[in-house]
């Protein structure tokens, strides 16, 4: 089942989609999705869903984040076989998963602008799979890790490219300007996917309609179940905590010459299975 946020005649609030129509969640069990998740409670917000009737239409509401606050949002980098070798650097595949984290306020929601802030011209898109965790865990085992799945979602992981090269050891300034990330529109619950799906899905990133990113999670070099396992060695994963599972090849940087966005572009980034978020751009709004 899909679960949004939205904000309804000018009230926030939360629930599903069924056949396009949103059936308001918040209004009868208070909270929001991360606390239903930190809950566990999908499974009754589910079965109230299939008995409710809708609130209002989809096209109706302003979408917000899924999540906006959650307490971890780890991003796995250079996780597609294809992109290390983009790189050009001669470098082996790497053994363990790269990682970094970023801050709630650097991704905005679906439909809402990316911003391009005025450090920089090298905004650049990034699209991703987003697994949220539903059920807590340290020290994982490969075998056990899909349990831990609560639902899934999409990330544009917005990266300002020479920032990331500002220190030696670290690209977190280059992934943690405000707005310059977006994340959802909604989260698909686990249960729509079989394992094989989390092993086989799609996705692709387009900009202005060109079709700048197309792979599947099969050309991972850490699948879902190892970066559970890995993340959980050494964070205490928690419900609703949010893991970027690294994105396929053809980011802006990597054209000769680069194409990094600029205002008026639009984004989309579509996952079989969950959906497709979009988002412009637009040069950081600058208070006086």
């Amino acid at each position: 089942m899909r679960f949004l946020s939205f904000n309804y005649q000018g009230s926030d609030s939360w629930g599903a989609i069924i056949d396009n129509q949103v059936i308001d969640l918040g209004a009868k069990l208070g909270g929001n999705l991360l606390s239903i998740i930190q809950e566990n409670r999908l499974e009754e917000a589910k079965e109230l869903a299939s008995n409710t009737e809708a609130s209002c239409a989809l096209d109706d509401v302003k979408i917000l984040k899924p999540i906006s606050n959650p307490e971890k949002i780890a991003c796995i980098g250079v996780n597609y076989a294809n992109r290390n070798a983009e790189y050009k650097d001669g470098s082996e595949a790497p053994k363990f998963p790269s990682l970094f984290i970023r801050t709630p306020d650097s991704l905005t929601a679906h439909n809402e602008p990316l911003w391009r802030p005025p450090e920089s011209d090298q905004l650049d898109y990034e699209g991703e799979i987003v697994i949220v965790i539903g059920k807590e865990g340290r020290r994982i085992k490969e075998e056990n890790a899909y349990e831990h799945i609560a639902a899934l979602t999409i990330m544009n992981e917005g990266t300002l490219r020479d920032w990331v090269r500002h220190a030696k050891f670290n690209v977190t300034q280059g992934k943690n300007f405000v707005n310059s990330g977006a994340l959802g529109p909604w989260l698909v619950s686990a249960d729509e996917f079989s394992d094989e799906q989390y092993e086989d899905m799609r996705v692709t990133t387009t900009v202005n309609g060109d079709v700048r990113q197309d792979d599947t999670t099969a050309s991972m070099m850490f699948p879902f179940k190892y970066i559970i396992s890995y993340c959980s060695q050494f964070f205490h994963l928690k419900p609703g905590d949010i893991i970027a599972t690294g994105t396929p090849n053809g980011a802006g940087a990597r054209f000769d010459p680069p194409r990094y966005l600029v205002p008026g572009d639009i984004i989309e980034v579509s996952v079989e299975g969950i959906g497709t978020l979009v988002n412009g751009v637009i040069d950081e709004p600058i208070k006086s």
